[in-house]
């Protein structure tokens, strides 16, 4: 057990990992060593940022801090704490059911254990972070909560309402990350489009992305999270202008089936969506659009079901995920919809959908093969180095293996490539000036 070191572990999402990172900054600040998500954690502290979004999520967050509990009651921990999503909404349940956990702490006042370990808050270190990202790209969560009510979503529950940063806070914060190296940010929030609308009732979405691709050393801006009803159509005319907006866009669609869709609550039809994915490929020729589904949501008929699959082969989304339906409680579908569709129709479900995405990434991927595009260096592994082009984001889309050769290829460095060849899921490339 090493004194003054505390093991931070982040569950979940990026946005949560944006918070784990502010609370490592103040305290090193206060003196501590912190090691993030490590594989043998020794700290004599452990704070642990859960994720409650969904029931697969929120059992992995609960056997974590059980491990923790192990640790603490074997003498290998002097103190643990719990802090976001999951904590934020069932801190009563958690604190009964757990109580050799410290404290628990919610998504919001997580900066109070500071106080609590004794330690000040300190203003020098306030909107600033240690980044857990490779120094060359970093998160940039421009909100927190949301407003959107889906029926199957607990997302509001835990956040309350839309509350957008001020922009020139945000703009600030993206200054002093390229001045500490990083060139490409993932710009995050739960829901990026309205970002905006609670300071004076208008989008800002675009007025922001292009004041931050004014700042000098950004290099690439890739939009996460955005929501079809009453999408701002000024973004695109940005993401088309500016040379350092990515031609990718992160839209979560859920469903085509109207009959699904109204019962989701998403406040957009079949035709809205259909429309809006026309003009977004018309608007940024090439852009990459990435999408989540659902399947297997209370009520969902084979043929809400067939209309989802038609529309996946018709759209060809460059990069899509899909979920199973799970009951989330205090939800309006958990409260007033039957979970009427069986488990093994949902996997089925899920399966096929899968496949028809799986064929069509196949095809986009393999439409590269003989391109050069531009590639930032994240890793060397093994015989290769990895790197991502404007169109994949961190972690969750294809990479490009570049042999490893005569010429030593820097971390966080741009190459144009080759593109030689592709995979499912990856792409091979070779340097286009070798």
């Amino acid at each position: 057990m090493k004194k003054n070191q505390i093991d931070i572990i982040t569950m979940g999402c990026s946005k949560n990992l944006v918070d784990s990172e502010v609370l490592m900054k103040q305290f090193e600040a206060n003196g501590y060593r912190c090691v993030h998500d490590a594989a043998h954690p020794q700290g004599e502290i452990a704070v642990i940022n859960t994720c409650g979004f969904i029931e697969t999520a929120k059992q992995e967050s609960i056997n974590t801090i059980l491990e923790f509990v192990q640790a603490k009651t074997e003498g290998r921990l002097n103190k643990l704490y719990v802090m976001g999503c999951l904590s934020q909404r069932y801190k009563d349940e958690l604190e009964a059911e757990i109580p050799e956990v410290d404290k628990f702490y919610g998504k919001f006042n997580y900066k109070q254990l500071l106080a609590d370990l004794g330690k000040a808050e300190l203003p020098s270190c306030n909107g600033r972070r240690h980044l857990t990202t490779p120094r060359h790209y970093a998160y940039l969560k421009i909100a927190e909560g949301c407003d959107r009510h889906c029926a199957y979503c607990a997302i509001p529950l835990m956040t309350g309402r839309h509350v957008s940063r001020p922009m020139d806070e945000i703009l600030d914060e993206v200054r002093e990350l390229v001045a500490g190296g990083v060139k490409e940010f993932q710009v995050i929030a739960q829901e990026l489009t309205y970002y905006g609308i609670d300071l004076d009732g208008h989008h800002h979405i675009a007025e922001l992305i292009s004041r931050m691709a004014d700042i000098p050393g950004v290099k690439w801006i890739r939009l996460h999270y955005a929501y079809p009803n009453q999408f701002p159509m000024d973004l695109l005319d940005v993401m088309r202008e500016r040379p350092n907006v990515c031609r990718y866009l992160d839209i979560a669609l859920q469903h085509i089936s109207d009959h699904i869709l109204s019962r989701m609550h998403r406040h957009v039809t079949k035709q809205e969506t259909v429309e809006l994915i026309r003009k977004m490929r018309e608007a940024v020729p090439g852009i990459h659009i990435r999408t989540t589904l659902l399947v297997g949501f209370p009520g969902e008929t084979e043929d809400d079901f067939r209309q989802l699959v038609d529309f996946v082969r018709e759209a060809r989304f460059e990069r899509m995920g899909a979920f199973a339906y799970s009951e989330e409680e205090g939800t309006y579908s958990a409260e007033h919809y039957e979970d009427d569709v069986p488990a093994d129709v949902k996997q089925r479900r899920l399966d096929e959908l899968m496949a028809v995405q799986q064929e069509i990434s196949a095809e986009i991927e393999a439409g590269k093969v003989g391109q050069v595009m531009p590639v930032i260096i994240d890793r060397k592994e093994g015989n290769y180095y990895v790197g991502r082009t404007e169109f994949c984001s961190p972690e969750v889309d294809p990479e490009v293996l570049i042999p490893a050769g005569r010429k030593r290829l820097r971390t966080g460095c741009f190459y144009n490539v080759k593109i030689v060849d592709s995979e499912e899921f990856d792409l091979y490339g070779e340097l286009a000036d070798e």
